[in-house]
């Protein structure tokens, strides 16, 4: 089930995250497995499709139109990242910390999403369907607007898209 937290508890969730990530710096292991830092680039249009890019930064990143299908996304940093009609299909997006990214128009069907911040973010005209939100925090009007389009099971997880958002 998603947590619903209202407005200005996820704003002050997100900046203690986001310093405790700081002051903690990055594990040696993610250090070492991801060296490229995509914060602040032009990626619109690429392919990262199937791609090992678990532990990468995206922040303020421009994805527009690219293709994640596939691809690991765990434990990114994509904040204030636009993914505006991006494939994201099957994947995994799971421990992320998305806080004002824009999905809007994305093909985000089986994604996994489990365990990530989602504060803030626009999931407009998003396609959802067999996507894993279990765990995720989310603000109450993303969970209307997504509960609204949910449907489907994820094929790795085995979760209902309604279901991870505790869709009623």
């Amino acid at each position: 089930m998603v947590s619903v937290i209202p407005p200005l508890v996820s704003l002050a969730l997100a900046v203690l995250v986001g310093f405790m990530a700081w002051i903690s710096g990055p594990t040696p292991t993610l250090a070492q497995d991801n060296t490229v830092d995509y914060t602040l680039t032009d990626l619109s249009f690429r392919d990262f499709s199937g791609q090992q890019l678990s532990g990468t930064s995206f922040a303020a990143a421009e994805m527009r139109e690219a293709n994640f299908a596939g691809a690991d996304l765990s434990r990114t940093i994509l904040t204030k990242a636009s993914f505006l009609r991006a494939n994201l299909a099957a994947a995994n997006l799971a421990e992320t910390f998305a806080d004002r990214v824009i999905f809007d128009a994305a093909d985000l069907s089986n994604a996994i999403f489990t365990d990530a911040i989602l504060t803030s973010s626009s999931f407009r005209d998003a396609k959802v369907t067999g996507a894993d939100f279990s765990g995720a925090i989310l603000d109450r009007f993303q969970v209307a607007q997504l509960c609204q389009v949910a449907a489907g099971t994820n094929p790795v997880t085995g979760i209902s898209t309604r279901e991870s958002l505790g869709c009623r």
